[in-house]
């Protein structure tokens, strides 16, 4: 299965961060200007940092130098959180993560001096913004700026990929169904999901659109992904596109609330660009208009979760067990 080339060192993440405080990580295009000094890094479970809907069009009002203001293009105060904990072993940008076309160019000049300082522990997916050909600098089809800029980290040309960490299994997955042949059964992506489930006891998944998103109503076009991991027994769902932070009570495909089995969606879109609040409140447990990223510690048979605001507060906290 083609998880197993994606198969990294658990202490890699920690290693590279320590490296690249010396030096810019290799292909990135910055250097290490602005990160904490990291102190030395003591092997634990792996730490992942997300959020997603991060970088604005460097052609932005609001962009600032990159500094942003205190409502939009945050994206160098958030990715400060990542430089300032020394325990990440791994950032998965969750979409949309350059704005407004993902732009070769806007990444360099945008993404690139913020969350481009951890571009060797990425693992991104792309959103609906890096397929856009108007509206940003640099537009192009079919995602090239993202796909140029991440390069082998994007996974193929389809965009999904699996990995492991520690002892999850983690499965990327592309949630812009019309531009990678589909997300249902049958399909190349729905296909790979299949076939690369893993037998791991902890599983977490991401995509860019979130299934679930405060109303009653599903998002249709993800239910045989969510499906599929439910029957698998995966425990963690990201995603970003809706620019707020949400916790989700674990869930089956069908909406309602399982605590033995559901699974536990949580929508990180804060990493910069702007905030807007959440469609509804239906199985949520906890939401915050805040910019900030969300902390997940993956132990052998469970997780921690915390979300941290761009000022370094915790804003939500929690422990589950894995099923």
């Amino acid at each position: 299965m083609r998880f197993l080339a994606r198969r990294r060192n658990p202490l890699l993440g920690a290693a590279v961060l320590c490296a690249w405080i010396v030096a810019a990580p290799a292909g990135s295009l910055s250097a290490a200007a602005g990160v904490s000094d990291a102190a030395a890094v003591v092997a634990s479970d792996p730490v992942v940092a997300t959020a997603g809907d991060i970088a604005c069009d460097p052609a932005s009002s609001k962009f600032n130098g990159g500094q942003g203001t205190s409502s939009a293009c945050r994206e160098l105060a958030t990715s400060n959180l990542i430089g300032a904990d020394a325990s990440i072993r791994a950032v998965l940008p969750l979409g949309d993560n350059q704005y407004g076309c993902g732009g070769y160019q806007a990444y360099v000049k945008s993404y690139d001096p913020s969350w481009g300082r951890f571009l060797a522990m990425t693992h991104p997916v792309a959103g609906n913004h890096e397929y856009q050909t108007s509206g940003g600098t640099d537009c192009s089809s079919g995602a090239a700026g993202y796909f140029k800029y991440f390069g082998a980290a994007a996974g193929d040309s389809r965009g999904d990929y699996a990995w492991n960490l520690g002892t999850w299994h983690l499965i990327a997955l592309n949630g812009n169904c019309g531009k990678v042949g589909g997300c249902g059964s049958g399909s190349p992506q729905g296909n790979f999901l299949t076939q690369n489930l893993g037998s791991a006891t902890c599983t977490l998944a991401y995509w860019h659109q979130p299934y679930y998103n405060g109303t009653s109503t599903p998002v249709s076009s993800y239910k045989y992904f969510w499906q599929t991991l439910y029957n698998a027994g995966a425990d963690v769902i990201l995603g970003g596109h809706l620019h707020t932070y949400a916790r989700f009570a674990p869930q089956d495909a069908a909406g309602h609330v399982d605590a033995s089995r559901g699974i536990r969606q949580f929508i990180v879109g804060t990493g910069g660009e702007d905030l807007f609040s959440l469609n509804g409140s239906h199985n949520v447990e906890k939401t915050t208009k805040t910019f900030g990223i969300l902390k997940l510690t993956l132990h052998a048979t469970s997780y921690d979760w915390r979300f941290v605001n761009a000022s370094g507060g915790t804003v939500d906290s929690g422990s589950a067990p894995c099923h």
